[in-house]
């Protein structure tokens, strides 16, 4: 069956051209393509295979960094959409040759070196290998696989003595991977096991050229002065290590914040020095008021960057580079025993969302970047990688846009069976990797300024010795922020308590939960919490599920779906969510009758989770963090996501956003308290906030205004608390409105509630649910007249965007209000939806009379007029063009 689906025609001996090595003393080029095959099929030993001469005919052609799977993918190897459906089953079923992905393949390629090679030495540089690799260059090998391994070292290799001046070629043998037996990269029940478990050289291999003395690991240590910030010590180190057989006497020379460093040293054969600079020994490294770099929200995100070269008998023999932002961050626990971050003096609530890279690991900077758009556009403050940690790309996204990281180990496999009663034990073979993991990920990480720390274990904090092993390789590497024991209520010795809970839920629960004194409610650091089920529109869900997987998906809440969790998981059903959808909105009558009420469901329940912890930021029992599990998917999913793999904006998505406006105003389900809160930290002044609680019918039974409202920087004010108002519909609403003194909207939200309240068995709560007893009653809003909507459009053209203004009105004379107006741009009139997209609003809800502009920006591509679609709860769909009105200057 495998071989079926495998591609027909053979694969032609690649022609592209080798990877040229840059002649520069101290540079770094990436292996840029591949060729690969199953060893199975291509059996000769190492030595024949890395010769010239060597066919490899039938062969793949892949980028750099390609798991066998991508590099497959990247083949057209399979007919079918991997994506689609139940599609990826297939790929799990041996081929008639054997077991595809349980022998290992070869990476063969060719570089070229340049000529004037004398006294130059040539690195082979492994950023991290699933699961080992056996590495031959030229016929010679120069390592096995017990030396590299795992998913996370960094190896470096001296190759001059089997390299050559032109052609040269590099093979490496990949060994399977298996994440419960390796320490690599797993997928939980996030999504399907890819079937190749991501084999191979994810994140690339480079070839380094320096002198006889080699610079490594450039760092910046950044002492401020708290609480004014107006003075920063740095520490400049880096590493110097003599790769010849006689010693050298080196010069190192450098720049950082405009400061020159300069330091000559002598190094025996073979001998590593650390070299550094402080303000002890250079005075100009005790800063007078440096440039602060601040989270999102906070302040601007300024970065430095230090350039070192090493001179040996007057000949630049290296070169290193590292960008660096100053801040001060630090944490200590709550009276309470929670964790608290404080960056640069001033604490703050931590609001991310658990980032998931790509199911097969395959390389997309572009896409990268435009998933840190979204993280801006989203309002949050924190991504929270647990494991699948990304390559330097994605931290500097990170610097760059002001977003915090907390990066860590993962669970549920190889990295944590020590730490489970039962647990597979490591070996010393196993130790030797995980030191080398964190080791490598220490040097990538300390000089992000995005990074605040490092959590040692996920759902189990690791056993004793190798909690040890961690912080000492940690220590070993200058690393200056938080270590943390495990994303749970654990602790070890060298890091003591976590100050983090991990009590779920993972499954539905309604709005009002979050605001509970207990399990997941808003008190304390939840390190990764939702309600589960977030549903894609029904434009993605045509692109991920068969039509007989689109009806069991509204009509059957007990089937299970492939694309929502692991066949053995709970969450392989949507049982809980459909359940509530169908006691709260109505049972579905159709595919998009379910998605429509899914979408009011997931803004609702994102937006209440944010803001019940917006509300107690500064309460006496403060929340300190919340991590929305997740940001996004590896693949398309129907669990877990604030925007979907589609890139597509949806309900989960607005609903966070809304909720993580810089200064907002919200309601609390538990005190019926409208509340402002304020993320800058910049104090407000002189702000008008309106009230109004109307019926289903729009009639308005309370209103309050109030003016004249001041709010300090990073803290909460409650306005007023909602009396008990009676003659409600049984499905009611509350509009709120912040603006300025002179009436600039600040911020609009819009909730509808029922008189009857859900109410929750929390006795009987477990893991991952807390299960509910009586369902609110939102089943009047199907009764809802239809409304009338007005929508007016145009585009101008900014740069290499287009930005789209969208006016949506609902005249006096509208029979009802237009709940939940959804906005999306098409490229034309039958084109593809405008994505990746941000809005700076949209689900709106209007009342007649009232109008609301919204804005978006994307990416101008042909030249096809853009066309708004505008659909809403119960206000006809429609369409207007959107013309360019206004181009780019020349």
């Amino acid at each position: 069956m495998m071989a079926a689906m495998l591609a027909s025609a053979a694969h032609a001996q690649t022609s592209y051209a080798p990877t040229q090595v840059s002649a520069d003393a101290g540079s770094t080029t990436a292996i840029a393509h591949w060729q690969i095959q199953d060893s199975a099929k291509a059996q000769q030993s190492g030595a024949e295979i890395a010769s010239f001469g060597y066919s490899t005919e039938g062969w793949y052609p892949v980028s750099g960094r390609a798991t066998v799977m991508a590099g497959l993918m990247e083949n057209g190897a399979y007919k079918n959409d991997v994506f689609y459906s139940d599609n990826l089953r297939a790929v799990q079923v041996p081929d008639a040759s054997g077991n595809l992905f349980v022998t290992p393949w070869w990476y063969r390629s060719e570089f070229t070196l340049p000529k004037n090679r004398a006294g130059k030495h040539t690195l082979l540089r492994t950023n991290g290998m699933i699961a080992s690799a056996d590495v031959w260059v030229n016929g010679h090998r120069v390592a096995d696989h017990a030396t590299v391994a795992g998913a996370y070292p960094v190896h470096e290799l001296d190759v001059t003595n089997w390299v050559q001046t032109g052609a040269n070629i590099l093979a490496m043998q990949v060994h399977p991977a298996d994440p419960r037996k390796s320490l690599s990269i797993g997928w939980v029940d996030w999504n399907p096991t890819p079937p190749d478990n991501n084999m191979g050289p994810w994140r690339g291999v480079d070839i380094v050229q320096t002198g006889p003395v080699e610079l490594s690991f450039p760092q910046v240590l950044s002492a401020l002065s708290l609480p004014d910030l107006s003075r920063a010590s740095l520490t400049v180190k880096v590493s110097a290590k003599n790769l010849d057989t006689v010693a050298h006497d080196a010069t190192i020379n450098g720049t950082v914040a405009g400061v020159s460093l300069q330091q000559t040293i002598h190094l025996a054969p073979g001998q590593t020095q650390v070299v550094s600079f402080s303000p002890k020994t250079t005075s100009g490294l005790a800063l007078d008021h440096p440039k602060i770099w601040w989270p999102i929200g906070m302040g601007e995100h300024p970065l430095y960057q230090v350039e070192i070269t090493a001179a040996v008998d007057g000949a630049t023999s290296d070169r290193a580079t590292a960008t660096f932002g100053i801040r001060s961050v630090s944490s200590s626990l709550t009276k309470q025993g929670y964790r608290q971050f404080v960056i640069n003096g001033k604490p703050l609530l931590i609001r991310g969302a658990g980032w998931a890279p790509d199911m097969f690991l395959r390389n997309n900077p572009a896409r990268m970047e435009a998933e840190f758009n979204y993280v801006v556009n989203l309002g949050l403050n924190t991504i929270r990688s647990e494991g699948k940690l990304e390559n330097q790309h994605f931290y500097d996204l990170a610097d760059r846009n002001g977003i915090l990281v907390l990066a860590g180990w993962e669970c549920c496999d190889k990295w944590e069976s020590a730490a489970k009663t039962g647990g597979e034990p490591w070996s010393a073979a196993d130790e030797k990797v995980a030191e080398n993991s964190m080791a490598s990920e220490a040097r990538l990480l300390r000089n992000h300024p995005s990074v605040i720390g490092f959590l040692i274990g996920s759902d189990n904090a690791p056993p004793p010795p190798i909690a040890k092993l961690y912080v000492d390789a940690l220590r070993a590497a200058d690393w200056s922020l938080p270590v943390i024991s495990a994303a749970s209520d654990q602790a070890t010795a060298e890091t003591g308590s976590s100050g983090m809970k991990m009590a779920g839920p993972y499954d539905w629960i309604p709005p009002a939960y979050w605001y509970a004194d207990k399990l997941g409610g808003a008190f304390g650091f939840d390190s990764e919490v939702s309600a589960g089920a977030d549903i894609p529109r029904v434009e993605d869900l045509v692109r991920m599920l068969s039509p007989q997987e689109q009806e069991a998906l509204w009509k059957y809440p007990n089937a299970r779906q492939y694309h929502a969790s692991a066949d053995w998981s709970p969450f392989a059903v949507l049982t809980p969510f459909d359940k509530a959808l169908a006691h709260r909105y109505g049972a579905p009558v159709s595919l998009a009758d379910y998605v429509a009420k899914a979408q009011l469901d997931n803004y609702d329940n994102v937006r209440a989770q944010f803001e019940a912890f917006n509300a107690r930021m500064d309460a006496a029992k403060p929340a300190t963090g919340v991590i929305y599990w997740m940001l996004n998917n590896a693949w398309p999913s129907l669990h877990w996501h604030l925007y979907d793999y589609f890139m597509n904006p949806a309900g989960a998505y607005f609903g966070a956003k809304k909720a993580n406006e810089l200064v907002h105003i919200q309601y609390s389900y538990d005190s019926k308290s409208i509340v402002l809160v304020n993320h800058a930290l910049d104090d407000i002044h002189g702000v008008q906030a309106s009230i109004r609680v109307r019926n289903l019918d729009g009639s308005v039974r309370y209103e309050k205004h109030l003016r004249g409202i001041d709010l300090a920087g990073n803290h909460t004010r409650s306005l007023a608390t909602l009396p008990t108002i009676a003659g409600l519909s049984a499905a009611y609403f509350i509009e709120l409105d912040l603006a300025s003194a002179d009436g600039t909207p600040i911020s609009r939200n819009v909730y509808w509630l029922s008189t009857r309240p859900d109410t929750l068995d929390w006795a009987h709560s477990n893991w991952y649910l807390t299960p509910v007893t009586q369902y609110a009653d939102l089943t009047a809003l199907q009764s809802l007249p239809t409304a009338t909507s007005e929508v007016r459009a145009t585009t101008r053209r900014e740069g290499n965007d287009d930005v789209t203004t969208v006016t949506l009105s609902v005249p006096a004379s509208s029979k009802a209000v237009a709940l939940f107006q959804h906005v999306s741009i098409r490229r034309g009139a039958h084109g593809d939806l405008a994505l990746p997209i941000r809005w700076n609003d949209n689900d709106l809800t209007l009342w007649p009379g009232e109008s609301k502009s919204l804005t978006a920006r994307y990416e101008a591509r042909g030249t096809a007029v853009p066309v708004v679609e505008v659909s809403g709860w119960n206000s006809p769909a429609q369409s207007v063009p959107a013309a360019v009105t206004q181009k780019a200057d020349p």
